[in-house]
């Protein structure tokens, strides 16, 4: 019994698992089978948590509830590879992103992780503030224009929510940045220490890292602007639209095919191979125009794609985020700015030694006058100078002056070679 279970442990999708309102995984149910006779006890639990994560679905009604679902069943449902999943990974560090697939647009802006399809969204669940918000503006909005006319399709206003709920999270760190780093620069101008340097250092890192995350945001609007083709690949309300009328459009072709095949073998029968052969002549016919028709409506459709409502859209965004990327700057301007007069000062300061140490040097020089005539009166020899005490104060004024002679000479070549201002 435990071993006919234990495949059911690992691959337990449910027949319905592609439709999401169906698709549940009972971890409970899970954890009551018996796996000591499959002989891989640990297989039950990884197989169990592979890709199953906790999502948010949220259809155009406003509608919302929380579902447990695997990546594979995503995966079907949105027609997405693996690696536009993976995108989404909270464990994963991956650039922001927008991209517009064939049946859906992936979002990975900050903390709002999401898939957007023509009927629903589906938002990666979270704690994090920015995601309720996400959800519960998201529902709010929909259900009051539930009943209001609005040519803007599914998918732009939950992209169009996206953006801004991250622009304004965005712009409103950047506006807490700079009221916390003004006073501290300010500071660090009118006083030099230790304390307001380390304080600077921080808030320049938390800064580079702020400007990175904004800088990749404006790259990822403007990249999408860029590009009309990555553009039309999100109006998914109008190629669902599409393929249903394609698919009405090649259904009706067949019906026609089939009933005029059903008249020629009637109002022909002249020779069963010679019908045989035109049977098959009128339906080769029929299907070529079918496909000429199914080209040409996609080729006119394709040549024909107007992006301009979703080319102000992110045009809008596109300014909101490079204006919070020019504060950003700015800020960097200030702080570089601020450097600048603290190393002129510093240097000024430096200066002001170099100057103070000129004149020490030059006073010493003068004292070792001093120095060599105390050492030439302190050899032992006899002279007549020894014999008459009041010549010694004649020796001392004649070396005091011509010491402050040699001292005021260096002053005059300083200023000459404006070493320094006296």
């Amino acid at each position: 019994m435990a071993e006919s279970q234990a495949p059911s442990v690992i691959f337990d999708v449910p027949e319905s698992a592609s439709s999401l309102n169906t698709v549940r995984l009972d971890s409970d149910r899970h954890g009551n089978h018996d796996t000591h006779g499959s002989g891989f006890p640990g297989l039950k639990k990884r197989g169990h948590n592979l890709g199953s994560r906790s999502w948010i679905k949220i259809d155009q009604t406003g509608n919302s509830k929380v579902l447990e679902l695997d990546k594979f069943t995503v995966m079907r449902h949105c027609s997405l590879p693996s690696r536009d999943l993976r995108l989404l990974d909270p464990l994963f560090i991956y650039p922001y992103t927008i991209l517009g697939r064939e049946k859906a647009i992936v979002i990975s802006l900050e903390q709002i992780r999401c898939i957007i399809t023509a009927d629903e969204v589906i938002l990666m669940n979270s704690l994090d503030g920015s995601v309720l918000q996400y959800k519960s503006e998201l529902c709010r909005r929909l259900q009051t224009s539930k009943d209001q006319s609005d040519d803007l399709p599914f998918e732009f206003k939950a992209l169009e929510l996206a953006l801004e709920l991250t622009c304004t999270s965005l712009d409103a760190q950047v506006k807490e940045l700079e009221m916390e780093i003004y006073p501290v620069l300010d500071e660090l101008a009118s006083s030099i220490s230790t304390i307001n340097l380390e304080r600077v250092r921080r808030f320049k890192g938390h800064l580079l890292a702020l400007t990175q995350r904004v800088q990749k945001v404006c790259d990822e609007i403007e990249h999408l602007m860029d590009d009309d083709g990555d553009m039309a690949e999100m109006y998914l309300t109008e190629k669902k639209e599409r393929r249903e009328a394609l698919t009405s459009g090649d259904l009706y072709d067949q019906i026609n095919t089939s009933q005029n095949v059903r008249v020629v073998s009637k109002s022909a029968p002249v020779s069963p191979v010679g019908s045989c052969s035109g049977v098959r002549k009128l339906q080769r016919a029929f299907s070529s125009i079918s496909s000429s028709k199914h080209g040409s409506f996609l080729s006119s459709s394709s040549a024909g794609e107007n992006v301009d409502q979703l080319e102000m859209l992110l045009e809008a965004y596109f300014i909101v985020i490079d204006n919070t990327l020019n504060k950003l700057l700015s800020l960097k301007d200030y702080i570089n700015d601020t450097e600048d007069l603290i190393n002129i000062k510093l240097g000024n300061v430096q200066n002001q030694l170099i100057q103070f140490e000129l004149l020490l040097t030059a006073a010493t020089f003068v004292a070792t006058v001093f120095a060599v005539v105390t050492a030439v009166f302190g050899m032992n020899f006899e002279d007549s100078v020894f014999d008459n005490p009041s010549t010694f104060n004649w020796v001392l004024i004649i070396t005091g002056a011509f010491g402050g002679m040699l001292y005021f000479s260096f002053l005059i070549y300083f200023r000459h070679k404006k070493v320094f201002p006296l």
